[in-house]
């Protein structure tokens, strides 16, 4: 029997429990963020063991340990090294459109699962990799199943969620990615005591640990009612699978909305093609900035090489993959806060706090490098726990705010018509990114110096700007509901309401014919 918080119908939400079966259904989903994680701490931890780089890139060991004269910031300035972190997310822009039709077509489940086995397959590739065409094929592989996962895993979890509790269990998703992250790091900081020099395979491979159990849980996970009514499913077995994911038998009102949603969806032929009308224009915004705006605060440039940027200030290599441990703790942490508070202080105000203290952090470090380090010198013990600090704040900041809700707000907001379509768009931008962010950071640190945590801070600044203006509220409104609040906001309204117009016009002129 379901057991869990009661929620009532006011303010347009539906009947219903946060039941077991919900829960339950959710952490094995999120498992796709476990393998996201996973992948971002593992890439970043093995690069800067000195057997994994003597072995693929041993230009890179070689400036490190014999060049005096390059600059702090340009030591692991190498774009086959930059290749092999950023194949990963070319590959899941690719695969993020074939996982929009197999998620609108198949279903959220296959995708899922689909998403592990090709994970699976990569993080054995990449363990025993022998030469660096293999370690790229297996980051490949990686790519296609992260790919999968990030466009099916937020939308299931969007729907599954009763709607005064859709921020948490999506902000579950992030707190997924932020559990991978920090046993990457765990792992490579054991792995790399190895004193055969083979650390980084177990590393590597150890990714199909999370893998195989997201493809086993895969199987026993439930269709979202979103998506079975949307492939046709009959109106019962959706009322059926509604009463036994809310707990309670009256869902007729939830199971209308559904109805009326999936009756527009299929008047629709083609998503993308519709998604680019005016009715849809500030989802349509929103899936392109957030992303955009996600990656730009700079985050990559811990998740990916927190330990590259703490060698770079003079930490060894124990040292350098404890301080991401630690980094990946507080994000953790802080994810797991966030997922507390979303539905009751809501997106803005999260998104809002959450830039001021990245951008206070960052400006900081970038301070306290550019009159320390410079291009020979060292940052004394003292310096070094200060900026370790400071970016743990700033990792803080990201870890309740632009982290969690850069996939929650996105996958909420679209209308079902349009929703597989508008979560791949989400999903490709995160990837163009992501990928442009990961093959540029090491070059951009060799020729900007300190100043790229400034260059990250202004873009902090431009995207808080953003959400405070643009940006309406969606806490606790039905996710069939939530394209309300774009007919109530200031700017919005000018858009979309027009359009509105335009189709009750049409509307009324077909009647009277």
């Amino acid at each position: 029997m379901a057991v869990g918080i009661g929620i009532e119908s006011e303010g347009g939400q539906y009947n219903g429990k946060m039941t077991s079966f919900v829960v339950f259904s959710c952490m094995m989903a999120a498992m796709g963020g476990v393998l996201f994680g996973y992948d971002i701490g593992i890439s970043g931890g093995v690069t800067s063991m000195e057997s994994f780089l003597k072995k693929f890139f041993p230009e890179v060991d070689r400036k490190m340990k014999e060049d005096k004269d390059i600059s702090n910031y340009c030591k692991f300035d190498s774009q086959l090294l930059t290749s092999f972190t950023s194949s990963l997310y070319l590959a899941g822009l690719i695969a993020s459109f074939f996982a929009s039709s197999m998620t609108k077509s198949l279903g959220r489940k296959p995708s899922i699962l689909f998403s592990g086995v090709v994970f699976i397959a990569g993080a054995a590739l990449g363990g025993a990799a022998m030469n660096v065409y293999m370690l790229i094929l297996g980051r490949v592989l990686l790519g296609v199943g992260v790919g999968f996962a990030n466009q099916a895993v937020p939308l299931y979890l969007s729907e599954m969620a009763p709607s005064n509790y859709r921020g948490a269990i999506n902000n579950g998703f992030q707190f997924s990615v932020g559990i991978g992250a920090l046993t990457a790091n765990l792992i490579n900081f054991g792995t790399q005591k190895i004193k055969s020099g083979n650390g980084w395979r177990i590393s590597l491979a150890m990714a199909a640990f999370p893998a195989s159990i997201l493809t086993l849980g895969a199987f026993f996970l439930p269709e979202t009612p979103n998506s079975l009514i949307q492939r046709g499913s009959s109106h019962q077995l959706v009322d059926e699978m509604l009463q036994r994911i809310r707990g309670t038998p009256n869902v007729q009102s939830e199971l209308a909305d559904l109805i009326k949603a999936s009756e527009i969806a299929k008047s629709i032929d083609s998503p993308f093609k519709n998604i680019m009308r005016r009715k849809y224009r500030p989802q349509l915004v929103m899936a392109i900035a957030i992303p955009f705006f996600q990656q730009v605060t700079g985050i990559n440039v811990i998740a990916f090489y927190a330990p590259v940027l703490f060698r770079t200030i003079g930490l060894g290599e124990s040292a350098a993959l404890f301080s991401a441990i630690m980094t990946g703790a507080v994000g953790l942490v802080t994810t797991f806060l966030s997922m507390l508070v979303v539905d009751k202080l809501g997106r803005r105000v999260l998104f809002i706090a959450g830039g001021l203290q990245m951008f206070v952090s960052q400006v900081i470090v970038g301070v306290l490098l550019a009159a320390l380090l410079g291009d020979q010198g060292t940052v004394s013990k003292g310096y070094s726990y200060l900026l370790l600090v400071l970016i743990c704040v700033y990792v803080a900041g990201f870890g309740w705010s632009w982290g969690p809700l850069g996939w929650l707000v996105p996958s909420e907001i679209f209308p079902l018509e349009i929703r597989s379509a508008g979560q791949s768009i989400t999903v490709a931008t995160n990837f163009v990114f992501t990928f442009i962010i990961a093959q540029t950071f090491l070059a951009m640190l060799c020729h900007l110096k300190a100043g790229i945590f400034f260059f990250f801070g202004g873009w902090v600044v431009v995207m808080t700007v953003f959400v405070y203006y643009f940006l309406p509220e969606t806490k606790n409104l039905p996710i069939e509901k939530v394209e309300r609040v774009w007919r109530e906001h200031w700017f919005w309204r000018r858009v979309v309401g027009e359009d509105d117009n335009e189709e009750r016009k049409v509307g009324d002129f077909q009647s009277s014919l």
